[in-house]
C-alpha cells in the first residue's frame, strides 16, 4: 500500500463516542434492535433469544443534525449476547465469549420520508437519540454517498481506518441491492460495488485478504480490491483483546455480468445442457487455486492430520443431528464416508508412502464456492467473488490451509442444487455438469479431484450435513433439496 493511501487528505465530520457515550447510545437502542436485527437476512442468530447488546465501537460518521434538518450517519460495533439454547426453561448457560459482533449503518432523521419508510427501525424513546427516528441507512443515497466518500479520502476516524489502492472518481449515485445474503451490497455508478460486512470478526478476513493475495499474483480470475475500511483496536470480547476487524471491500462492478446460478436455472429452463460453461467454470476455478497455491503459504496433511479432519466433519455431522432430527436415521450411513477418509490416510492404505501414509496438499481456498459465487462477463470469461468463506464456520477455520478438493466438492452440490430445484428433477443434467466442471479442473491444474474419491467424498457430504442446518435455520422450505443428497450420501436407493 502506497504511503498516499494511508494518509489523510480532507477533514472528516465526524467523530468516535468516547465508551461511556458509546454505551448510553447502544442501551438507548436496544428495545428497537432488539425486534429489528432478528428479522435482517444477514443475522446470524435466529432461532436464540437475544438477552443483550453492548457496545464494541460508536462513530459519528455525520454528527445528528441537532435541527433536525438534516440526517445524521451513525457507524456501530455491536455485540449481540444471546442463548446458546432456543429453549427459555432450560438451565441458564454463562454468556458464551464468543457472542456475535454486528456492524450496523444507522441514519437518524427527525422524520423519515416517504421513500425511506421501508428502511425504519423505529423512533427513540429516551438517550441521545431521544424523539428521533433511526433506520438502515444504507438505503438513504446522501449516506450511501458519504460512505464512499470515506473511502476516496483515505485515513482514519477513531477507530475506522479507510484505505485505497487507486483513486476512486467522486459523483457515483449509489444503489443498495436488494438481494439477499449475508452480507449487504451498494453499487456506485455501475462500477464499482461495495460489500459490507454484517457479522464481524477479528483478524483479517478472506473476502479482503485473498483478493490482494490474487492481485499481487497477477490473476483476473478475480476482482481487485479498490478501496476497503477496517476497525482497529476493537476489542470484541473472548478474551483476544483488541484487533483489527474487517468491515467492507470496494471492488470493480462487473456490469452485465450474470452469475452461475442463475445461468444454470435459464439453460435448465430451456432445457439445455450446462457442460460448456461447468468446463470453462472449471478452468477458472483450477487457475485460481494455482494462483493461492504461489501466492500464500501451501502445507501438507499427513496421517494425523486426515484423521483429525474426518473426525471434525464427523463431529458436526453429530452436532447437526441432534439439532436437525430430520437427518438422525442418516448418521449411520454418512459417516461411512468420514471413516473412508480416516482410512485412506492410514499407512496400511495400498498407497500409502514410505515411512507413513499419504500426504495431501493443503492451501488457501475459497471456502464457500458455489454457482452463486461466480460471474461470467459477455465475453463468456468466468470470475469468482465472495471469497469470506461460510459464514457460520470461524474465521480461524476460514482462514486455515485446506485440501482444494473442498472447493470442488462445493460446486458440485451446487450444480446438484441446481437440478433438484427445478421441476421435473433432472439428474443426469447435474451428472453431466459434475462430469464437466472436474475436466476442466484437470485442465488447468492437472489433477482431476476424482482421483481422491475418499477426500471427495467426505467433502461433497460434509458440505450437504452443512447445507442441511442452514436450511433448517434460514430457509425451512428448501431443506428437501439437501436431504436429497443426504438420501444418496448414506448410500440409500432412490
Amino acid at each position: 500500500m502506497s504511503k498516499a493511501a494511508s494518509t489523510r487528505s480532507s477533514p472528516r465530520p465526524g467523530a468516535a463516542l468516547p465508551p461511556a457515550g458509546a454505551a448510553r447510545l447502544v442501551d438507548s437502542l436496544a428495545p428497537l434492535l432488539h425486534e429489528w436485527l432478528p428479522r435482517q437476512r444477514w443475522f446470524a442468530g435466529k432461532g436464540r433469544p437475544i438477552t443483550g447488546f453492548s457496545a464494541v465501537a460508536a462513530t459519528e460518521l455525520m454528527p445528528p443534525d441537532t435541527s433536525g434538518a438534516g440526517p445524521g450517519l451513525l457507524h456501530l460495533l455491536v455485540r449481540v449476547e444471546q442463548r446458546s439454547t432456543p429453549d427459555p426453561d432450560a438451565p441458564p448457560v454463562p454468556v458464551a465469549p464468543t457472542d456475535d459482533c454486528y456492524q450496523l449503518l444507522i441514519g437518524v432523521r427527525s422524520a423519515l420520508p416517504p421513500e425511506l419508510a421501508a428502511a425504519r427501525i423505529g423512533r427513540v424513546d429516551e438517550g441521545p437519540l431521544a424523539g428521533r427516528v433511526v433506520y438502515e441507512a444504507l438505503h438513504d443515497p446522501s449516506l450511501a454517498d458519504l460512505l464512499l466518500e470515506q473511502l476516496r479520502s483515505p485515513g482514519s476516524l477513531g477507530p475506522l481506518r479507510f484505505d485505497r489502492a487507486v483513486g476512486i472518481p467522486a459523483g457515483l449515485v449509489p444503489r443498495l441491492l436488494g438481494a439477499e445474503q449475508s452480507n449487504s451490497s451498494l453499487v456506485y455508478g455501475e462500477k464499482y460495488i461495495l460489500k459490507i460486512l454484517r457479522r464481524v470478526f477479528p483478524g483479517a478476513n478472506p473476502d479482503l485478504e485473498l483478493p490482494l493475495a490474487l492481485a499481487r499474483q497477477g490473476s483476473r480470475r478475480v476482482p481487485s480490491p479498490v478501496a476497503w475500511f477496517e476497525a482497529v483496536g476493537a476489542d470484541v470480547g473472548g478474551g483476544a483483546g483488541p484487533q483489527s476487524l474487517t468491515l467492507g471491500v470496494l471492488q470493480p462492478f462487473l456490469r452485465d455480468s450474470e452469475d452461475g446460478w442463475q445461468l444454470a436455472l435459464r439453460a435448465l429452463a430451456d432445457g439445455r445442457e450446462f457442460t460448456d460453461e461447468a468446463r470453462a467454470l472449471g478452468r477458472a476455478t483450477g487457475e485460481v487455486h494455482l494462483a493461492l497455491a504461489a501466492a500464500l503459504p501451501t502445507v501438507s496433511l499427513g496421517p494425523q492430520q486426515t484423521a483429525n479432519l474426518a473426525e471434525a466433519m464427523s463431529g458436526r455431522l453429530d452436532t447437526t443431528a441432534q439439532a436437525v432430527p430430520a437427518l438422525l436415521p442418516y448418521v449411520g450411513g454418512l459417516r461411512t464416508a468420514f471413516d473412508a477418509l480416516a482410512r485412506s490416510g492410514s499407512p496400511s492404505n495400498e498407497g500409502a508412502e514410505a515411512g507413513g501414509g499419504p500426504v495431501t496438499r493443503a492451501q488457501r481456498v475459497h471456502g464457500d464456492l458455489h454457482l452463486g459465487q461466480t460471474l461470467r462477463t459477455p465475453d463468456g470469461e468466468w470470475s469468482l467473488i465472495d471469497f469470506e468463506g461460510e459464514p457460520a464456520r470461524p474465521l480461524t477455520e476460514r482462514r486455515r490451509p485446506q485440501p482444494a478438493v473442498r472447493d470442488v466438492a462445493g460446486m458440485l452440490r451446487s450444480f446438484d442444487y441446481a437440478a433438484r430445484t427445478h421441476q421435473p428433477w433432472n439428474p443426469g443434467w447435474a451428472e453431466r455438469a459434475r462430469s464437466a466442471f472436474c475436466d476442466g479442473y484437470a485442465d488447468a491444474t492437472g489433477t482431476d479431484p476424482r482421483e481422491d474419491a475418499a477426500l471427495l467424498r467426505a467433502y461433497e457430504t460434509d458440505k450437504a450435513v452443512y447445507e442441511v442446518l442452514y436450511e433448517a435455520r434460514n430457509r425451512p422450505d428448501w431443506l428437501p433439496v439437501p436431504m436429497a443428497a443426504i438420501h444418496r450420501l448414506a448410500g440409500h436407493r432412490p
